[in-house]
């Protein structure tokens, strides 16, 4: 695990702690690379030995910006958040948004340095390609752990291009597609995707935008509600044609652009910037469009079917996002434990601070791991394999459901973990708390992403025989995981499978669809970390993921009734093993998860 902290330092000779001596450390100029030894171990296992070589310098180089200053700046930028000015100094209607200068310096890292935006499409960082999902995904994981809030203009920026170019007109590609996806400060035109309306958030049918024709392109009349990155250049959104019909099945994709082709601004208005609990460092923003001219993006009546394209994509960047989100309350949290002295021995020694901190520690690993995964098989899936694509339908939604509601409950532990500093603002931790709320609701609330699993990933799709043939799968590789659990966590995969399918069956199950998702997820996650655990263990690396599986399993699948003393001993020797840094060895981590199976 290799964590570094840092603490307030003695003086030189000193005996005793005073004062500020006992407060403890943070995560601050840790690099965040470098003390993920899971992620390392986990890119060792998914990444070519080629992107391995050329991409760890790079993933490096952002740890470490990302312990230093790009928290810095993400602090300022949350503290000073984003201003709408409707008239200039001579009194002239130009809207522009004024963002703090650290704000900036991120997007020169996030934008032109780094070009997160234009991974998948064009080379970056002297890579003669664009990347793979898993190049991509660590880039966004290692940033989001300093910076939420500009992690969306990143993502959307990319998601918009990837749309206008695989959809758009030889026209629109050359005069946005390209800009879109430009590494030049002078050239790059950020994007967005807005989709809710007063009428129509998880309910997108119900929008009222609408589309009018004028000549060969299109003007829009009516309202977007909330709109992130509402100062963008092209925004990519969804309207309904006079005449065309109810429903999702009559919207129509739309470019629309800020500026006219003359430099003039399009006839639309921010209304105003939303004061929000968390992301605030991002203008999320109201508009109102008053005859702006857009510009057909695909045929007309597809909008929705273009418009899910990029949700595969976005859901899983949401997963790492939320791992991310976690492993840095991870690293604030064990800092502190290991450097505040509570009761005249350090607060990692107290049994119940152990807990809590396994709490944190367990949920962000199975974030990752799940999400690792998950960009192995949207590769798989882009490269044509129809298995993939099936697994794809599923794991995406159930991935973003659960790691998301888990990184509100990992980064309220981590609050606690620290005691009163943790809702001072001069810590990280409120602002990843407050950050955390916000992608629950992104790309689907828990609500509607579980029921896209039960009532059309399993429902009509039945993509569960694809999960359920890749679990067996899985199982039977962890060839040094003792039969004894291979076999308990086969029977809890075939459980949380068979729960699933009865819901998605049941005319009233629905109410019960979060359940039955979380069940997938915890069976997926615990199914993965075995087999890293043994993967990693069998090359002679770090088994301890194996450990983290059967935490999964005894208090998410397959924990003892309420009010019973468990049988937990084994914990404590896990506990030791993963609150510290030595390496799992193989065969001890096979003989705790086979002690006392049920």
């Amino acid at each position: 695990m290799d964590t570094h902290l840092t603490a307030q330092s003695q003086p030189r000779g000193a005996t005793a702690r005073r004062g500020s001596d006992h407060v403890g450390g943070d995560s601050r100029e840790l690099n965040f690379f470098q003390a993920d030894a899971g992620l390392r171990d986990l890119l060792r296992l998914y990444l070519s030995a080629d992107e391995q070589v050329h991409f760890w310098p790079h993933f490096d180089r952002l740890g470490r910006l990302a312990g230093g200053d790009l928290d810095r700046w993400a602090d300022q930028a949350d503290k000073h958040p984003p201003v709408l000015h409707n008239r200039d100094r001579f009194g002239r209607d130009v809207q522009w948004i004024e963002h703090h200068p650290a704000y900036h310096e991120m997007e020169k890292v996030g934008f032109h340095e780094f070009g997160l935006h234009a991974a998948p499409h064009r080379p970056i960082l002297g890579w003669p390609t664009g990347v793979s999902p898993m190049v991509k995904f660590t880039l966004h994981y290692l940033f989001s752990q300093a910076e939420f809030g500009l992690m969306c203009p990143l993502a959307v920026t990319e998601l918009a291009a990837m749309l206008v170019l695989r959809y758009g007109s030889e026209e629109l590609r050359e005069k946005y597609g390209r800009r879109m996806i430009s590494l030049d400060p002078a050239e790059l035109m950020q994007g967005a995707q807005f989709m809710t309306e007063k009428a129509g958030g998880s309910d997108v049918g119900a929008n009222e935008l609408r589309a009018v024709p004028d000549g060969r392109h299109w003007r829009l009349h009516g309202e977007k509600w909330f709109c992130s990155n509402a100062g963008c250049d092209v925004a990519v959104l969804l309207a309904r044609i006079d005449g065309d019909p109810p429903g999702t099945a009559g919207l129509t994709a739309f470019v629309v652009p800020r500026d006219l082709d003359d430099g003039s601004r399009n006839a639309y208005r921010i209304e105003r910037l939303k004061d929000k609990l968390g992301s605030k460092s991002l203008a999320s923003g109201e508009i109102t469009y008053n005859g702006a001219l857009a510009y057909m993006l695909g045929e007309r009546r597809q909008g929705i079917k273009i418009l899910l394209d990029q949700v595969n994509m976005s859901r899983l960047s949401h997963g790492m996002r939320a791992a991310a989100t976690m492993r840095r309350a991870w690293h604030e949290s064990l800092a502190f434990a290991r450097s505040r002295i509570l009761f005249g021995q350090p607060a990692l020694r107290q049994p119940l601070m152990r807990r809590q901190l396994l709490q944190v520690l367990i949920p962000t690993e199975q974030a990752l791991s799940t999400s690792c995964y998950g960009a192995d098989v949207l590769r798989r899936g882009e490269e044509g394999s129809n298995t993939a694509a099936q697994l794809l339908r599923l794991i995406t939604p159930v991935i973003k459901m659960r790691s998301n509601r888990d990184n509100v409950q990992a980064t309220a532990k981590a609050i606690e973990i620290r005691g009163g500093n943790g809702v001072i603002e001069d810590w990280v931790n409120s602002r990843l708390l407050r950050d955390s709320f916000i992608p629950v609701l992104w790309e689907g609330t828990s609500i509607i992403n579980s029921i896209d699993v039960v009532r059309r990933a399993i429902g009509k799709s039945q993509a569960q025989g694809a999960l359920r043939t890749e679990l067996q799968r899985l199982l039977a590789e962890a060839e040094g995981v003792p039969a004894s659990y291979r076999d308990r966590l086969a029977a809890l995969c075939d459980r949380a499978v068979d729960y699933a399918e009865r819901i998605a069956a049941d005319s009233g199950g629905e109410k019960h669809a979060r359940l039955a998702t979380s069940a997938l997820y915890h069976a997926l996650s615990a199914v993965l970390l075995a087999w890293e655990g043994d993967r990693i263990g069998r090359d002679g690396g770090d088994a301890r993921r194996l450990l983290m599986s059967r935490f999964v399993v005894e208090h998410r699948l397959d924990p003892q009734p309420a009010l019973t003393v468990p049988s937990d001993a084994w914990e404590d020797e896990a506990a030791e093993w993963l609150l510290d840094d030595a390496p799992v060895p193989l065969e001890r981590a096979a003989a705790l998860v086979a002690s006392a199976t049920r």
